[in-house]
């Protein structure tokens, strides 16, 4: 690793350690509460594998100088998290979460097939072995967002209004670091920008098919903020009960 990068690279893993251990919590908290047993069941396995992610993530980041998984997962103040938004917000219903785990799932899958074809070895590895979890993923949410969208017409209003809420969140997800150009010229990322703009034509299709209409992102305005430690009100909470234990007995296993 070039030590011009070494900034760079820890950001983007930072990122996206933070983002799948804040929405894999937030998505466990629908164990016993699912709406019916089997979704009960999906939600909590993909929240497991999300954990399982911020854990590989979070040991790349300490072989390569940061300190130990647990401590970066537990131990560090609520501006050091650089999660977006998106993630933070409470499970709401059924829908907002449903259409948060289309939305950021997509994305990821996305942003995992772009990384494995990252210059940076060590990060390409850990995104070609997530791929096939994160398919698993997709297809459970694709499959919801065209049954609910094109059932009936409760059903296609309430996840038209989650799309309408989550799009603005959704975009912060694509928050453009410092460290866009290095990233793109050392081959280590396509960038933020490159991302959004295959997200949009990944779910817009899928949005048809399911009878639901995309928002039009040039009216939205991105939730920023999270990449750079400013938060909302929902993490700081979720924080100290997530890292409760940890702060009882620091040698724990998660």
């Amino acid at each position: 690793m070039a030590e011009d990068n070494k900034d760079a690279i820890r950001n983007l893993i930072f990122r996206i350690a933070d983002d799948q251990l804040i929405i894999g919590h937030r998505n466990s908290e629908w164990t016993g509460l699912g709406p019916i047993l089997e979704e009960d069941i999906a939600f909590s396995s993909m929240a497991q594998d999300k954990l399982g992610h911020a854990l590989a993530l979070y040991t790349l980041l300490h072989e390569i100088g940061e300190k130990d998984p647990d401590t970066l997962a537990f131990n560090r103040e609520e501006k050091d998290y650089v999660c977006c938004h998106f993630v933070e917000y409470p499970i709401g219903e059924y829908d907002f979460s449903l259409m948060r785990h289309f939305l950021f799932d997509s994305s990821e899958a996305l942003r995992f097939g772009m990384l494995a074809e990252s210059s940076f070895e060590p990060l390409a590895k850990i995104a070609r072995k997530f791929r096939g979890e994160l398919r698993y993923h997709t297809m459970h949410a694709d499959t919801w967002i065209k049954q609910l969208g094109s059932a009936n017409e409760e059903s296609r209003a309430r996840m038209q209004s989650a799309l309408n809420e989550c799009m603005p969140l959704a975009l912060g997800i694509f928050e453009p670091s410092d460290y866009e150009l290095a990233l793109q010229n050392e081959g280590i990322f396509p960038g933020e920008k490159f991302l959004q703009d295959a997200w949009i034509d990944h779910i817009t299709p899928i949005l048809n098919a399911g009878e639901l209409r995309m928002p039009d992102v040039g009216n939205c305005t991105p939730s920023y903020g999270g990449r750079a430690g400013f938060h909302t009100e929902f993490l700081k909470p979720l924080i100290d009960e997530m890292s409760e234990v940890y702060k009882i007995d620091p040698k724990a296993e998660w």
